[in-house]
């Protein structure tokens, strides 16, 4: 005796229309999940990533202005030569060594120096928050 995988025909009897209405309706379920799924993408993706910063006073760059800065997580490596506590308390020296590390566009340290205070408190802020753990993050942001 030979197995096989059962087929919507096995489940249908001869003359009727219920496999063509099996078939639409699967066709049509799969269109509603692609909808479905498209809007949740959409839905889910920010206008700007969490760790994006539009500065008040942009940066001149050649030719062109730096308008908005993404900080990246550092990784241990790039934390060398800094105190941890330093960049927890916002002390000026430890962001500025760090902010050329972890930048997007990567800023030169001329540049971090003529950052506006606003701006660069901005930023080293949000280096202190990479420092947070994740659960800790998430409570705060339900409590």
């Amino acid at each position: 005796m030979s197995w096989r995988t059962p087929t919507l025909k096995d489940h249908t009897m001869p003359g009727t229309k219920t496999a063509t209405t099996a078939t639409a309706a699967i066709e049509a379920t799969a269109d509603t999940a692609t909808e479905v799924t498209a809007a949740a993408e959409a839905a889910a993706v920010p206008a700007k990533p969490d760790n994006t910063v539009t500065l008040d006073f942009p940066i001149k760059r050649g030719a062109g202005e730096i308008t908005e800065i993404t900080l990246r997580k550092p990784m241990a490596g790039e934390l060398r030569g800094v105190k941890l506590t330093d960049l927890l308390t916002l002390e000026a020296g430890a962001v500025r060594l760090l902010l050329p590390r972890v930048t997007i566009p990567t800023l030169l340290p001329h540049e971090v120096d003529q950052l506006d205070p606003a701006d660069f408190t901005e930023l080293a802020t949000m280096v202190a928050g990479f420092f947070v753990r994740k659960s800790t993050r998430e409570a705060l942001l339900t409590a």
